[in-house]
């Protein structure tokens, strides 16, 4: 072997067992609705490297569009934290309404749509100036929000209504309202955006719908050998880039449903902490954070081998974690 082709062997060998390291640094953050603070996990060594206080009772966690900001929506503060993620300092507040719940942002970053619980409205809210656009009427209890990937439509369930609200993004009108199950709390697309996957908390299931004209596509019911009907109670839901593979958080019933998403079909159930409430996927989708409110801990799973590898404590009733890499 020659000098210079042994070098390329060995450059090539040394970026190999440097890649595994590379895709396990970062971090995640979990929101803890008690402590007004987010606990940070080192994802290498899988510890609590510290805490980042925030705004009164944070929920919902999502990066800005340009990546470099976190925004922590604040139930009990009606705003939004913007966290330099950089830093890790707060650089600013956004006005969110009234008890908002769960936001998303527009593909381009410049609008946020959030729901306010109490209100039963969606707010459109421009980021920069931090001004209200217009407030949109919808069913009971709004949650879930989710923007589509061309950023004309956006969709919200209402858990008192049963339903979905289909909503067009220039006019601010409710297009059509979309029976689901009971208690509609989150979302998820498939990659093509042709199916809506939704969670219904009190029907232990999720509905299919199709984007083209809301028709239902099927009903997906989840099982736990032991546990009660009333105690399988799905919120969190993500997939794979691929759109092969979901991930559901089942709430009471302590577990994480692996589905197979062409088959509609549960292929693995993976014991986690209590009330199993949200669900992320890191980058290279080999582990998932499944957070605990009831357990006041965050479960990691290996996907692969569909078991769980460790619960870290991340302080009082954790909402959502949200992955940093």
């Amino acid at each position: 072997m020659t000098t210079s082709r042994f070098r390329s062997c060995v450059l090539a060998l040394a970026w190999a067992a440097a890649l595994p390291l590379a895709q396990a640094q970062g971090v995640a953050y979990v929101s803890s609705e008690k402590d007004n603070a987010l606990t940070i996990v080192d994802l290498k060594t899988l510890a609590v490297t510290g805490t980042l206080a925030t705004c009164k009772r944070p929920r919902h966690l999502q990066r800005s569009a340009d990546g470099k900001q976190m925004l922590v929506a604040c139930t009990d503060s009606n705003q939004a934290d913007l966290i330099d993620l950089a830093t890790r300092q707060s650089v600013g507040k956004l006005p969110l309404g009234a008890e908002p719940e769960a936001f998303d942002l527009s593909p381009d970053g410049k609008t946020i749509y959030v729901s306010n619980e109490d209100e039963g409205a969606l707010s459109f809210i421009d980021v920069a100036s931090g001004k209200l656009i217009r407030s949109v009427e919808v069913g009971k209890e709004p949650e879930g929000v989710k923007v589509s990937p061309d950023g004309k439509t956006v969709w919200v369930t209402s858990e008192v209504a049963s339903l979905v609200h289909v909503i067009d993004t220039a006019s601010g009108k409710v297009t059509k309202n979309v029976k689901v199950g009971k208690r509609p709390r989150r979302f998820a697309l498939t990659p093509d955006g042709a199916q809506l996957w939704v969670t219904n908390e009190l029907a232990a299931s999720v509905t299919i719908l199709s984007t083209q004209d809301y028709r239902t596509l099927g009903t997906l019911k989840f099982e736990v050998k032991g546990a009660r009907a009333a105690d399988i109670t799905p919120v969190g839901i993500t997939m794979t880039r691929d759109g092969k593979r979901a991930f559901v958080a089942l709430g009471k019933a302590n577990h994480v449903a692996f589905v197979d998403v062409a088959a509609r079909k549960v292929t693995d159930l993976v014991l986690v902490g209590k009330r199993a409430w949200n669900v992320t996927l890191d980058k290279a989708e080999a582990r998932l954070y499944v957070v605990n409110g009831l357990s006041d801990d965050l479960t990691v799973v290996d996907v692969a081998a569909a078991k769980s590898l460790k619960s870290i404590p991340v302080g009082r009733v954790p909402y959502m974690a949200l992955v940093v890499e």
